[in-house]
């Protein structure tokens, strides 16, 4: 096992001068104080009786302390436990409750609230090469033994009770070396980092490939348009994302005048953890000037399962074949060739901490990982990501996928974004969609006769909710789950109007 702070470590010592790290609180590192902060972070953790197999619950926002916890708690052999600090306080306690951690670390200069769940704990402040953390102790916190389980991550909780998933140091090593290499990422790049730490994408695609590579990452606390168009005009050179942050900087950049990004030294960009439509994904690459690079996966995989390397102006809006080395087959096929995606392989997690019998429920004996996605493998090999299994739209006999209704809703010019939900009535399911719009008098009648055109009759939304701004996790991911309490006024009156 190599363990993941070896990568900081082989470039400290062949490049200590070259730019590591860099956050939105000012914070700069070369590789040398890189791998300083990282032993720092080791030793005042040591010092607060952390050892092999415990777990360090870290509260934060992107920052390089984060990065540095990340890597000091590999020192140590115990697990990170990185957690968003925009969770309410129920929610971190609900994880600290299952995965008793013997330390919690509160980046408290990075994140605003990230200090007010460390004044509501016990916490001792430490002062560090970047920046204030706050630190909180449990002595009596039950042991583990030491393991090769480098992370835990609390998956968003979409499809019920959030679970920890245990990444391990081969895990994350194969994540960042097959990002790194898919990218074509070498020493020279800056890795324009929104995507939090605390995900999954953010953790292996940005953080691990950045140490693998040698890249310089440049963390970015919040996603915000106006930073992310002033970092791609100040030598981003790689930008991971997911759709809504495309969606959101285009109509920034549309608002300001600019129709395609200028004068930027971007080389990669791509999209991941929503599906891509066509007229969507031209519109993005005439705005980048570069293809638009898609891909899939999830907690349990690493981030990873396929990606794409096209060409600017493929047509394609698959996520693209397996990456190396990784399997996927599909299960019980339907005529269209659509079933439940399963993957086995070197990305796919040792199982759910404290869980074995959700872990069987999933992962079977020969390591073969059921998704819980619809899919279909093309005469390409490419693999089509139509939905969830536990979102599919069953309408008058009809099966409906949500990513397709989506699809037409943002064909329009003025949808930022939309997500589409089935809703169990009177025996059947209707299709309600909400969209985010680019102005506000965006009316629903007429938004519902732009989709008539492209979709039947079965798949047309029931009812369509414009509505300011659509809940969504840090990654900028939208919350189906939430979508009928966040509404709930808005679909009571026009149910009370006759659906």
């Amino acid at each position: 096992m190599t363990p993941i702070h070896d990568h900081i470590d082989r470039h400290a010592d062949d490049r200590p001068n070259a730019p590591a790290m860099r956050d939105s609180t000012g914070i700069v590192l070369d590789w040398s104080a890189y791998r300083a902060a990282t032993k720092e972070a080791r030793d005042y953790l040591a010092d607060a009786g952390v050892g092999p197999g415990d777990r360090v619950m870290i509260v934060a926002e992107n920052c390089a302390a984060l990065a540095a916890l990340i890597f000091g708690v590999s020192r140590l052999g115990a697990v990170a436990v990185p957690v968003n600090a925009r969770m309410k306080g129920a929610e971190l306690a609900k994880i600290a409750g299952h995965c008793e951690p013997k330390a919690t670390i509160y980046t408290v200069a990075a994140s605003p609230d990230a200090r007010i769940h460390a004044e509501a704990a016990d916490t001792t402040v430490r002062d560090t090469a970047c920046g204030e953390v706050m630190l909180a102790t449990a002595p009596d916190a039950r042991a583990e033994p030491a393991s090769d389980v480098a992370v835990l991550l609390y998956t968003t909780g979409t499809t019920g009770d959030p679970k920890g998933v245990m990444l391990t140091h081969g895990n994350l090593n194969y994540a960042g070396k097959t990002s790194a290499e898919l990218r074509g990422m070498g020493p020279d790049e800056r890795l324009y980092g929104a995507l939090p730490l605390t995900h999954v994408f953010g953790l292996a695609s940005m953080l691990t490939a950045g140490a693998v590579a040698g890249a310089e990452v440049q963390l970015e606390a919040r996603f915000a348009p106006d930073r992310l168009l002033s970092a791609l005009n100040d030598g981003a050179t790689i930008l991971p994302a997911v759709p809504q942050m495309h969606a959101v900087l285009m109509a920034h950049t549309a608002d300001l005048g600019m129709e395609k990004l200028q004068d930027a030294q971007l080389k990669y960009v791509s999209s991941g953890a929503a599906p891509l439509d066509p007229a969507w994904k031209r519109k993005a690459e005439v705005f980048y000037g570069l293809p638009l690079q898609n891909g899939y996966g999830m907690t349990e995989t690493t981030a990873g399962i396929c990606a794409t390397r096209n060409r600017i102006g493929d047509p394609d809006t698959s996520v693209g074949p397996p990456l190396p080395g990784c399997e996927v087959r599909i299960l019980s096929p339907n005529d269209d060739g659509v079933g439940e995606i399963a993957t086995r392989g070197p990305h796919v997690m040792a199982g759910y901490y404290r869980a074995p019998d959700l872990t069987a429920a999933v992962l079977d004996a020969d390591g073969w990982l059921s998704t819980g996605d619809l899919g279909k493998i093309d005469d390409q090999g490419r693999l089509h990501v139509v939905g969830r299994t536990k979102e599919l739209i069953i309408r008058s006999g009809f099966n409906v996928y949500p990513p397709e209704v989506e699809a037409a809703l943002n064909d329009h010019p003025d949808v930022v974004q939309s997500a589409v939900i089935g809703r169990a009535r009177d025996g059947n399911e209707d299709v309600l969609a909400f969209v985010q719009p680019r102005r506000a008098d965006l009316d629903p009648a007429q938004l519902a006769a732009f989709v008539s055109g492209s979709l039947s009759a079965y798949k047309r939304p029931s009812a369509i909710f414009v509505v300011d701004a659509l809940p969504a996790a840090p990654t900028g991911k939208i919350l189906k789950h939430r979508l009928l309490d966040t509404f709930a006024a808005q679909i009571a009156a026009q149910d009370a109007k006759g659906l």
